[in-house]
C-alpha cells in the first residue's frame, strides 16, 4: 500500500480518508455509502468495526457502533462487507479500524489471516502500543496487510521511532481525547505535523476533529491528508432512515454526498 499512497500523495492536493462504521445504519447500506464516498473523492476508506467499549471514540461514533450492533454486525461480518464491495466496484485501500481486545478475542493470527483473503489493504488499532505491537506487525506482513501507525501531540521523543516502521500512512492525532467533532484545532498541532513530516516515509494524514470545509483545507496545508470521522457518522445517522430503506437510499446517499462534496471542495 505504501507504494500507492505515495503515488497519491503526488497526484492529489490532498489525501481524503473518510471513515464509517460497519453496519451503520445497515450492512447493505454500508457496502452503497463505501462507493459513493470514492465516487465522492476518497483516497482510501477507513472501516471502523463496532465495538461495545471503545477507548478512542466520541459519543457520534460510539452511537454508530451502538446501531451497528444491534444490527447484528460483528467483527468477522464488517471483514466480510470487504468483498463485496470489491464486487461492486470499489477500487480504493480499504483500511479496519478495530480495538485490541475483539482482535485478541478472534485471535491474531485468525484475524491477520481472514483480513488477507477478504482483501483488505490494512489494520489500524489505536489502543496497541507500538512498543507491544511487533507481533501483530508479523502476522500483518505474511498477510501482505499494512499496519498503520499512530502518533499524538504526547508521542514526542517516539515519533521517529514509530514513523520508522510506518505503513501505508501515518495517522496524526490532531488533539488530545476521544474522537468528535470541534470548532477549532488547537495551533500547537502544525509544529507537531512539521516534525512527523519530517520523520515519515509515507504519507501524513491528520484526524481527530475536522469538520468542516475550513478545517479540511486549513490541514491539507500542513498535512498529506486528513481524516474524517465523526462528522461523516454524524451525516450518517442524520438519514439513517432514508439509508435503512432500500427503495428511498438513493436519496439519502446524495445528501451524503453533498455533504462530502462540500467537505473536501477546494
Amino acid at each position: 500500500m505504501n507504494q500507492r499512497m505515495n503515488q497519491l500523495k503526488e497526484k492529489n492536493d490532498g489525501l481524503f480518508i473518510p471513515f464509517i462504521t460497519a453496519g451503520d445504519p445497515t450492512p447493505e447500506a454500508t457496502i452503497d455509502i463505501a462507493l459513493m464516498l470514492e465516487e465522492a473523492g476518497a483516497d482510501l476508506l477507513e472501516l471502523g468495526i463496532p465495538y461495545s467499549d471503545p477507548l478512542a471514540d466520541g459519543p457520534t461514533i460510539q452511537e454508530a457502533s451502538k446501531r451497528a450492533l444491534a444490527g447484528g454486525m460483528t467483527l468477522e461480518g464488517a471483514m466480510k462487507l470487504v468483498p463485496l464491495m470489491r464486487e461492486r466496484g470499489l477500487t480504493i485501500p480499504v483500511v479496519v479500524f478495530t480495538y485490541f481486545n475483539p482482535l485478541l478475542q478472534f485471535g491474531e493470527k485468525r484475524f491477520t489471516e481472514l483480513a488477507g483473503d477478504m482483501g483488505i489493504d490494512g489494520i489500524l488499532v489505536p489502543d496497541l502500543p507500538y512498543e507491544e505491537s511487533d507481533d501483530l506487525n508479523t502476522l500483518c506482513n505474511k498477510q501482505g496487510l499494512s499496519m498503520i501507525s499512530l502518533v499524538a501531540p504526547t508521542s514526542n521523543a517516539r515519533i521517529k521511532k514509530i514513523a520508522s516502521r510506518a505503513e501505508g500512512f501515518l495517522y496524526c492525532v490532531s488533539s488530545l481525547g476521544v474522537t468528535g467533532e470541534r470548532k477549532k484545532i488547537d495551533d500547537r498541532v502544525y509544529d507537531f505535523l512539521e516534525t512527523v513530516k519530517q520523520a515519515s516515509p509515507v504519507p501524513v494524514a491528520v484526524g481527530f476533529g475536522i469538520s468542516s470545509n475550513e478545517q479540511v483545507k486549513e490541514m491539507q496545508q500542513h498535512a498529506d491528508g486528513v481524516i474524517v470521522g465523526s462528522a461523516l457518522v454524524r451525516e450518517i445517522a442524520k438519514h439513517e432512515d432514508l439509508l435503512k430503506d432500500e427503495e428511498n437510499r438513493k436519496d439519502g446517499l446524495f445528501q451524503l454526498k453533498t455533504f462530502v462534496t462540500s467537505l473536501i471542495s477546494s
